[in-house]
């Protein structure tokens, strides 16, 4: 069970302070000051990776798992598939190996 927050902090900063911090959080995607500073506080950074590869990996996922459901179930009732079918599938996970590649590439530069 998650512990409940109930401690209180009082901050004192000036206006100019406020904004920077304010311009940081939002500037990373965090849209709550308490969950940035505490997170801040406890750990020192806030990272915010946006990976344009890893949602494109994720759709691709989808298909592929879409299209071997699709194949599953043709040879299941036609006890045949393709090799067109097969070979599309191979093309899209060799690229999905790719942008895998790519992307813990990213992630070891952080």
């Amino acid at each position: 069970m998650r512990e409940k927050r109930d401690e209180v902090i009082i901050l004192r900063l000036t206006k100019t302070e406020r904004h920077r911090i304010y311009e940081k959080m939002l500037g990373i995607g965090i849209r709550s000051l308490s969950a940035y500073i505490r997170k801040m506080a406890l750990d020192g950074y806030c990272l915010h990776l946006d990976l344009k590869e890893l949602r494109r990996m994720a759709y691709l996922l989808q298909m592929c798992s879409n299209n071997l459901n699709q194949y599953a179930k043709c040879a299941n009732e036609s006890g045949q598939v393709y090799a067109a079918d097969l070979e599309d599938l191979r093309i899209r996970l060799d690229e999905l190996i790719s942008i895998g590649k790519q992307t813990l590439a990213k992630l070891t530069e952080l």
